[in-house]
């Protein structure tokens, strides 16, 4: 009994002065001066909402402050501040018996707290602006106290903006779950950063280790867990195509996933969304369920959502925060808050735990996918040049040279396109056969048409009259227009497939313009000896001679050149 007693004095200074609600000297900075005691950092199971996102001078605007039924607040502060500011503005109105109004900054009416005996996880407070011109954007702020050792601080509610049109509808776009007119921006992706990652939340990413805070073409996703393990707070934050998601997988490949996405609704405003996929067609939409502080941001191109969920992750066969999943990060286009197929997704290499702070790196690019880039680009920046470059401007360097019964160039010409040919061939069942589907954007679209062509050329060919018809002129000219059209496609496509694949510093475009640029002045040069050549057909053997062996040190100059290219940029995407 007496150890009871002298626990009770020892505990009793760190409440004396706030069971009534007479928190005044804590309206500056939103903290209970308890002796020794620290605000909690996790995340808050308290929010504070309101009906609204906009307000007009003189309207009524409902202020939420709330929990889960089975975690009750038994102390609290509210006040609202204009943006950027310490300053309380406006008055509270209470229901009678359930707060106190307080006297903040010489403010009558300015902040709103318990009274003696509360215990609720739920209370409503009616705020008003008071008449002025000055036109203030708003945000609420509250500091929770659970018990008489917890508590938080600075709960924030999303902005409030002034307009002088209509009173603005329900917010419940902040959680997917209505429409609103456009509200503004309640969190900066700039917020968003790396910070503590490894310390205090796990992260995920695409390029590895990048930091949201520093590169706007970062993909990244956190998860923090409270300190009692009930709740997880995420963020995630990415380059704006129409939609980012994570999700938690028991395997690498889509289908039985978890999966939250950070959306644009029809008003262009970002939401969160909770979605599970059960094979490789479009996710199923789910209730969200109990999530609260949801904070989501548009702007300067890059989406990002953050909010705090106490729904255990859960996928067929495997559920709850302790267990470890695979991380995927996906992103792509939408139509109206509809996702579309991801353009592009990164799978960690593997499973993890999110209750274990780590960096997760991320296994890239598929290998499957890295072949057929590897395929295509060999195929139609090196062979396809080569073969082309032989049959124009080689064909006098080992004139009367045969082989099989046939000029040596043609020999040499033939070889490589096969091999062209065939590498195309293999690189598109390689990417079919791992995406099981047509993605969208312009790439499989040209990829597909360089295949078609690529497919009938040398079918064509095989099918040509001979070289003294009157009609060979036509086969040649369709064969050397289509072989442009062939390789232009073909370029096209590796730009756009090395776009979908590339780092935040562009470094494989960059290598890959070079390499465009290099060819396109070795032709020129060709084009223009080419010329020189055809005015040298009645000169001596001695100048033909030269001139020949001028076009083959253009040609192996090169491909010298060529070499280069290829292998940096075959590096570059083996290291994705």
């Amino acid at each position: 009994m007496d150890l009871l007693v002298l626990l009770l004095l020892c505990t009793a200074p760190l409440i004396r002065g706030y069971r009534s609600g007479l928190v005044i000297d804590s309206c500056e900075d939103m903290k209970f001066h308890y002796s020794g005691l620290s605000a909690q950092t996790a995340p808050s199971p308290f929010i504070v909402t309101t009906e609204q996102r906009r307000y007009r001078l003189g309207e009524d605007v409902k202020v939420e402050l709330q929990g889960p039924a089975s975690t009750p607040f038994t102390g609290f502060l509210l006040e609202a501040i204009e943006v950027g500011s310490e300053t309380p503005v406006g008055s509270f109105a209470i229901p009678a018996g359930a707060a106190k109004l307080l006297t903040c900054s010489q403010r009558p009416n300015s902040a709103v707290s318990h009274t003696s005996g509360f215990n609720s996880s739920y209370i409503q407070v009616t705020w008003r602006l008071e008449p002025s011109r000055d036109i203030k954007t708003v945000q609420f702020r509250a500091s929770f106290v659970q018990n008489s050792t917890t508590f938080w601080v600075n709960v924030t509610s999303p902005v409030l903006t002034f307009t002088n049109g209509r009173a603005a509808r329900s917010a419940g776009s902040l959680t997917g779950n209505g429409s609103t007119d456009p509200a503004p921006l309640v969190k900066s992706a700039r917020s968003i950063s790396s910070a503590n990652c490894g310390v205090t939340k796990v992260c995920f990413s695409h390029p590895a280790s990048c930091d949201p805070a520093v590169s706007s073409s970062c993909y990244f996703m956190s998860a923090m867990m409270s300190s009692n393990g009930t709740a997880v707070q995420y963020e995630m934050t990415g380059p704006y195509e129409g939609y980012i998601a994570f999700g938690f997988s028991d395997d690498q490949r889509m289908g039985n996933d978890d999966i939250y996405v950070c959306v644009t609704d029809s008003s262009g405003q970002a939401v969160v969304q909770h979605m599970y996929s059960t094979g490789r067609t479009t996710p199923q939409a789910r209730p969200l369920g109990n999530v609260y502080n949801v904070t989501t941001s548009l702007q300067n191109n890059v989406i990002s959502c953050s909010f705090t969920t106490t729904d255990i992750i859960s996928i067929q066969g495997t559920s709850g925060f302790s267990q470890s999943y695979y991380f995927m990060f996906v992103h792509g286009r939408s139509s109206n808050g509809q996702i579309q197929k991801h353009s592009a997704d990164f799978v960690s290499t593997t499973k993890m735990d999110i209750s274990t702070p780590v960096v997760v790196s991320n296994s890239g690019f598929p290998d499957i996918i890295k072949a057929h880039g590897s395929l295509m680009l060999i195929a139609w920046m090196t062979t396809g040049s080569l073969g082309m470059m032989v049959a124009r401007y080689l064909k006098k360097m080992a004139k009367g040279t045969r082989m099989c019964d046939k000029d040596l160039w043609f020999v040499v010409h033939v070889g490589v396109m096969c091999m062209t040919v065939a590498a195309t061939i293999i690189a598109f069942i390689l990417v079919f056969s791992h995406a099981r589907d047509w993605s969208g954007g312009a790439h499989p679209v040209l990829g597909c048409l360089v295949m078609i062509l690529s497919f009938f050329q040398p079918i064509v060919a095989m099918l040509r009259c001979g070289p003294q018809h009157h009609l060979r002129y036509l086969f040649n000219t369709s064969h050397f227009l289509n072989a442009v059209i062939i390789k232009s496609l073909a370029v096209a496509a590796i730009f756009t497939g090395l776009g979908l694949i590339d780092s935040s510093d562009g470094w494989l475009m960059k290598v890959m313009g070079g390499f465009l640029a290099w060819e396109a002045l070795f032709y020129i040069m060709l084009e223009i000896h080419n010329g020189r050549n055809k005015h040298a057909d009645s000169a001596t053997v001695e100048l033909e001679s030269e001139l020949v062996k001028i076009d083959g040190l253009l040609i192996g100059l090169f491909f010298l050149g060529n070499i280069c290219f290829l292998v940096a940029l075959l590096v570059g995407i083996g290291e994705r």
